[in-house]
């Protein structure tokens, strides 16, 4: 399978999770929102990076460090590294692990907020 096909398997893999996230959150099921909200997160990320690397990241480590790198390099990345970073923390660990779901309307909040980030990621994979 070559890149492209799977920088677009990423992103509509993306696109299903964010999916089946508003669907738990619209459910009141907010820790299995999250949950799903993060792994939208970190393949649209992945999508992102196999585009501008040509390597995807094999652990969520090499995600974090590619988009560092990125980040660094090209202002344009920073937005997309400090929400990335945000979903890490709040909704991954402390939601989903830890079961700290609170202030649950903040948490919403990122949980549709995705679906932009997903949307800038796709962008600026094309760029």
């Amino acid at each position: 399978m070559v890149a492209t096909d799977i920088i677009r398997e990423l992103f509509a893999d993306a696109r299903l999770m964010q999916t089946q996230a508003l669907q738990r959150l619209a459910a009141d099921d907010i820790r299995d929102a999250a949950e799903k909200a993060w792994c939208a997160t970190k393949r649209a990320t992945d999508g992102l990076l196999l585009a501008k690397t040509g390597r995807e990241p094999q652990t969520p480590a090499q995600t974090a460090g590619g988009l560092r790198a990125l980040a660094f390099q090209d202002a344009r990345f920073q937005r997309l590294r400090s929400f990335y970073n945000t979903c890490v923390k709040e909704l991954h660990s402390d939601c989903f692990y830890d079961g700290h779901c609170e202030p649950a309307g903040q948490l919403a909040e990122t949980i549709r907020e995705t679906e932009q980030y997903i949307s800038d990621a796709e962008r600026l994979a094309g760029d």
